[in-house]
């Protein structure tokens, strides 16, 4: 059975606010007169008004006796009933009678045949998709809703979502047993089993590895891991009946599960399970061989760069040698007048120096490593990596996204040659796919011609492989992460439709023609603007170099009333510890709601909402369940709260949840003083690992091991959406990512941030999305300022611009430019996997060029707006500072296992900075709540609150908050009712 409180379906509150009742119980005149026609007598009149808005409320007839006192008593006092009247129905006939004239008025139809079929209908198309039984009843209650069919009971819904979802699921199952042939089962059943294995460990536990540090010996391990998958039973035919969402669904219950378990499953579902977790373990092997492939290729060419300065080290001692002995070979001209003479004492002197051989070949060492060229020094790096990447090559199915097949055919003659060992290599190449330098480096003039160095060749291909997956210009098959993203794409006849309501909605024109016309006039006029008011914006110079200057902002102090503010609220606020605010926020919004069973199934454990709330702490706070356990006095063990992280919560839950306290947080006056939830900030901030994981990088600015928690932040201050991505990752890629990610009730369409956010590929698709893209750049006067024509210039900002827009580029691909968009709206593609495509520069990639051009337009018109409206500037310093300070508190409440991130598995990094995030919103929303409650309090007793004061406070507040010590937990305390309102 589903638990209602994880469904959309309608319920009472069980202390609504007084705006609420107002909003939602409060009879219309209209109402009331409808209420005297169907009822001459007080007593029905009183029953059929409370079932009228309750209805409209729920969606179903509520029992008088379940309605909350506080709606009894709004309606009777609205209505003028008298106090001691009772609404219930002496007569279950008017009842009927009045429950016909509701419908009748609200155009409701009764719950019946009919709407047993719409809502059955609804949930086996989406149990096609969806496996958890309460977004299946979401779905039902959807449909009724929208066909207009009174709501049944929630049991009802209950029984049908799940009976149909069992059929579906058993459908899956049995087109699966019927591929399954005996042979096949029998090596499924024997994964389950430890065997002989001196570490007593089933072949299912090996699914579950995880990809340790870039290195060469883990990427031998992970080659190894790829062929024992491949040797593994499962092909495509066996799960092609089975959408690709159910298949993630089937191998996430599995991998929550040990062989023990799996064990107890009836046979088609077992077998549906492992070969889910099966094809989902190739899928990421693949994956992680790719990501682990780049980083080695990186790691080759960082350490021949190193070695290239090492030799430059090396050599200076010769190169002084060098420059003293031209030295005295000019000095030797100068003084010498006989060239005779001059001639000799300068052979004698290039004897004493060591001999004009031994000269020439220090001349010769120090020019070949006078440039920057270290190609030439990767072999003795790459050699040690030549097996195990030819290995890979043969393993991975990789094609060229694009009509320049010339990387792949190098690649093909590169196989051709692996056992070979001569020097030189015959064949004709297209060298199409790499640069100069390369070139310089490969083909070497000998005396039978330009040849191929064969060794320079290998590090010169494996190189190229490299950079074009990262860049998309190379897919590999079953991949996810490195798949073709054209094949994600809608088609144009598919987008074609959808265009004209698109555009429109955004105010874009529908054809490419118009669409480019439109973006031509809004940079001439944007910089005709700018140009005309120059003389008056005191903060831009431009010297008479052409150089520009951008005088700063300088931050106003906060003034006396404002500190006196602040320190008054923080006087007067409660202390409070973490497992406090959390039950309390729960009370309030019910965020624990959402946790239970992957298998969406009510949870079998005791008093499971407590225990929800102690995961969250314990894995938010980054104590780790031992720790937490032992500060618990024994509340819950260890066992139990990794026993629910690992089988109650995921990341779609913890995002649900998180989505509950922001929607509540949104309902708070005090918040839209700060900010009106139109704009967001987003920031990175490095949190330390163990390096034997994949993800872990070095990051050079912050130093040691660790990975970003990528963040959006509302500029009223509460955590919109994170990511956790590593250290050497391009973090513009999720910055309009997290906006699309965010289902909350606050929904920015401005984002601020940092100087990552100026690339002009991330400009042009957050313009296609609607998203107004304003980063704080700091080194703007370096870039490119684009001219709408070569004809256009300026009377007064001419200098800045110095290049013209190509708009046929943007003219001929703006199906194309669309074709994208349209697929991210539809779910098809993720703008984060597109942004990795296009982050990285690409030659043969059209798409590439068309959104880096169209890029350069939106950006060059924000370069004229920051540089010449103050405001601007100083709204998105405010909002960035906003999610820095974020940063800050959030890593305050991470105090456990001295901030490091113990665990090395993906998914349950992703998990902790979640849990981090629900912990920091959590005190976020309880500062919000005390903070306005001390705000009415300082009215009430006649002190002057001011609303740019109140400006200046912020929820970011720790002083008050008990992080240490045994913790004493009490979810059946119940917290003081919410009061959102506050008047300023």
């Amino acid at each position: 059975m589903a638990s209602i409180e994880r469904t959309a379906y309608p319920r009472f509150k069980r202390t609504p606010l007084p705006k609420e009742l107002d909003s939602l119980y409060t009879p219309s005149d209209e109402e009331i007169a409808f209420s005297r026609s169907c009822a001459r007598k007080a007593q029905p009149r009183f029953g059929l008004l409370l079932l009228l808005k309750t209805f409209q409320r729920l969606g179903y007839f509520p029992a008088i006796e379940d309605i909350p006192a506080p709606v009894v008593q709004h309606v009777r006092q609205v209505g003028g009933f008298a106090a001691d009247l009772s609404p219930a129905y002496e007569e279950p006939r008017t009842l009927y009678r009045h429950h016909e004239a509701i419908r009748g008025r609200l155009g409701v139809r009764i719950w019946s045949e009919q709407g047993s079929q719409v809502a059955s209908k609804a949930i086996a198309s989406a149990a096609a998709v969806m496996d958890n039984p309460a977004d299946l009843i979401n779905v039902a209650i959807e449909e009724l809703v929208h066909h207009r069919i009174e709501l049944p009971a929630f049991s009802t819904l209950d029984r049908l979502s799940g009976r149909i979802r069992t059929q579906v699921n058993e459908g899956f199952f049995a087109s699966v047993m019927e591929r399954l042939v005996n042979d096949e089962k029998v090596r499924l059943d024997a994964l389950l089993d430890a065997g002989d294995t001196p570490q007593k460990k089933s072949l299912f536990h090996a699914l579950k590895q995880l990809p340790k540090r870039s290195s060469l010996e883990n990427l031998q391990d992970l080659l190894d891991h790829i062929i024992k998958l491949s040797e593994m039973v499962g092909a495509d035919h066996h799960l092609e009946r089975i959408p690709h969402v159910k298949i993630k669904h089937f191998a996430a219950e599995a991998k929550a599960l040990d062989a023990a378990e799996l064990k107890k499953f009836s046979a088609p579902k077992r077998y549906v399970l492992l070969l889910s977790m099966i094809h989902r373990a190739r899928v990421k092997a693949r994956d992680d061989l790719a990501d682990m492939f780049i980083k080695r290729m990186s790691h080759i060419h960082r350490r021949g760069k190193d070695e290239l300065e090492r030799q430059r080290l090396r050599y200076r001692q010769k190169t002084e040698h060098l420059v003293a002995t031209l030295a005295d070979v000019i000095d030797v001209l100068e003084t010498q007048s006989n060239d005779r003479l001059a001639g000799k004492n300068i052979r004698n002197l290039l004897i004493h120096r060591g001999g004009s051989q031994a000269l020439q070949d220090d001349c010769a060492a120090i020019n070949a490593f006078s440039g920057d060229n270290y190609f030439p020094l990767l072999w003795r790096f790459y050699r040690s990596h030549r097996p195990s990447l030819f290995r890979m090559v043969r393993l991975l199915a990789m094609s060229s996204t694009s009509e320049d097949k010339s990387l792949m055919e190098a690649l093909g003659i590169l196989l051709e040659h692996e056992n070979r060992r001569a020097a030189w290599i015959d064949d004709a190449v297209d060298f199409s796919f790499s640069n100069e330098r390369w070139k310089k480096t490969v083909l070497t003039k000998t005396d039978d011609g330009e040849r191929i160095h064969r060794q320079h060749f290998e590090v010169c291909v494996f190189s190229a492989l490299a950079a074009e997956i990262k860049s998309g210009d190379v897919s590999i098959k079953g991949s996810e992460t490195y798949a073709d993203y054209r094949d994600q794409l809608l088609s144009w006849e598919e987008c074609a439709p959808m265009v004209a309501p698109y555009c429109q909605q955004l105010g874009f024109p529908g054809e490419s023609q118009d669409f480019v016309t439109n973006l031509c006039d809004w940079l001439t006029l944007t910089a005709e603007k700018v140009d005309k008011g120059f003389p008056e914006n005191k903060a831009l110079v431009i010297d008479d170099s052409g150089q520009p200057v951008l005088k700063r902002h300088v931050a106003k102090e906060p003034t006396p009333s404002a500190r006196a503010l602040e320190s008054t609220v923080l006087d007067r606020l409660k202390e409070r510890n973490v497992i406090d605010v959390l039950c309390n926020v729960a009370h309030w919004t019910g965020w624990n709601r959402h946790f239970g069973p992957l298998s969406g199934s009510d949870p079998k454990i005791d008093n499971p909402g407590e225990r929800y709330i102690l995961t969250a702490f314990t894995y938010g706070c980054n104590l780790g369940p031992a720790q937490a356990s032992r500060h618990l006095r024994g509340a819950v063990t260890p066992h139990m709260l990794s026993f629910i992280n690992r089988r109650h919560a995921n990341a779609d839950k913890l995002n649900a949840a998180l989505k509950d306290i922001i929607n509540r947080y949104h309902a708070f006056e005090l918040p839209k003083v700060w900010g009106d939830g139109k704009t967001a900030a987003a920031d990175g901030t490095k949190f330390d690992m163990y390096d034997q994981n994949l993800l872990a990088e070095y990051h050079i600015r912050y130093g040691g091991y660790g990975g970003i928690a990528y963040h959006h932040v509302a500029d009223t201050y509460v955590a919109l959406f994170s990511h956790f991505i590593p250290c050497g990752v391009w973090e513009a890629v999720y910055i309009i990512e997290g906006l699309l990610q965010n289902h909350s009730d606050i929904q920015p369409d401005t984002v601020h941030a940092d100087t990552q956010g100026q690339s002009a590929p991330v400009f042009a698709l957050a313009y296609l999305l609607g998203i107004k893209l304003m980063p704080r750049i700091r080194n703007w006067h370096d870039l490119v300022f684009f001219r709408p024509s070569k004809e256009t210039a300026y009377q007064h900002i001419d200098s800045l611009f110095t290049d013209v827009i190509d708009w046929s580029l943007i003219e001929t691909h703006w199906k194309d430019l669309f074709r994208v968009v349209l697929s991210i709206k539809a779910g098809k593609i993720s703008s984060s996997t597109l942004l990795r495509k296009l982050g990285n520069y690409s030659r043969k990639n059209r798409l590439y060029q068309a959104f880096r051009e169209l890029g350069r337009v939106v950006r060059t018109a924000f370069l004229l707006r920051y540089i010449s409206d103050m405001e601007l500037r100083e709204q998105i310093t405010a909002t960035t500072n906003k999610v820095e300070a974020y940063n800050g508190f959030s890593k305050w409440l991470f105090f456990g296992g001295e901030g490091v991130i113990a665990d090395n598995d993906p998914e349950e990094q992703e998990k902790i900075i979640k849990y981090n995030d629900l912990v920091a919103n959590a005190v976020i929303f309880h500062n919000v709540v005390d903070q306005t409650r001390i705000i009415r309090q300082l009215k009430q007793e006649g002190v002057e609150v001011k609303r740019e004061d109140v400006a200046t406070l912020s929820p970011y507040i720790t002083s008050h908050i008990k992080r240490f010590g045994d913790y004493i937990i009490d979810s059946d305390a119940i917290p003081e009712p919410l009061d959102t309102s506050l008047q300023i």
